[in-house]
């Protein structure tokens, strides 16, 4: 996976109306859950800002990062888990980061790549991506950039479900039953099938 660098600090003031200033001042609230938990056991997050222009490559991206924070000096090693824009301007609000190690599994949802031109293509077909990402769960450092599917032999009708892919390292967490991509007819994949029939 890809890895980026950003620099957080610290808030205090944890209030609707500091994040509305933090805003306004260009800073996006983010909080950072790891390890550590509170009285009542539940994940305990620490909460920091970090400058809308040092969040644009991780966010504005197919790509999916690890990012190195460095929140008022202290490291850490995280991925988004959530985001929340804001419902009419799409203004990025929130951000939920939580915190990796290098043996501990995560699930992260990783790009579909399609390689090869597929028979279905060539006969006249229409290549049909249905999911873009697809959950796998491995240490992060076992994941990769993205998840290169082979379609050469895929024929018109025909489907590649989650089930039917495996990758060294990577368990699926994507229901198995979920159709990746699939290959649909088309008028002149049709006309081209007629004809073969009639000859």
């Amino acid at each position: 996976m890809k890895e980026i660098n950003v620099t957080g600090q610290k808030r205090s003031d944890l209030g609707k109306k500091a994040s509305r200033i933090a805003r306004k001042e260009g800073l996006v609230p983010c909080n950072l859950y790891g390890e550590a938990k509170g009285e009542n056991g539940l994940p305990q997050a620490v909460s920091f800002v970090v400058p809308m222009t040092d969040l644009r490559k991780v966010v504005y991206t197919p790509h999916v990062y690890v990012v190195n924070l460095n929140i008022d000096g202290e490291e850490h090693k995280a991925i988004m888990k959530e985001l929340q824009f804001h419902p009419t301007t799409d203004a990025l609000m929130h951000i939920d980061f939580y915190e990796v190690t290098e043996d501990k599994p995560i699930v992260i949802g990783i790009p579909v790549k399609l390689n090869g031109l597929a028979q279905g293509v060539r006969d006249g077909g229409r290549m049909n991506l249905s999911i873009r990402k697809i959950n796998v769960k491995a240490p992060y450092k076992n994941i990769p950039e993205v998840l290169d599917i082979d379609v050469t032999n895929l024929t018109i009708g025909k489907s590649i479900k989650v089930g039917q892919l495996s990758f060294e390292g990577l368990e699926m967490a994507t229901s198995k039953e979920v159709v990746v991509c699939s290959i649909k007819a088309t008028r002149k994949s049709n006309a081209a099938a007629q004809a073969a029939e009639e000859a």
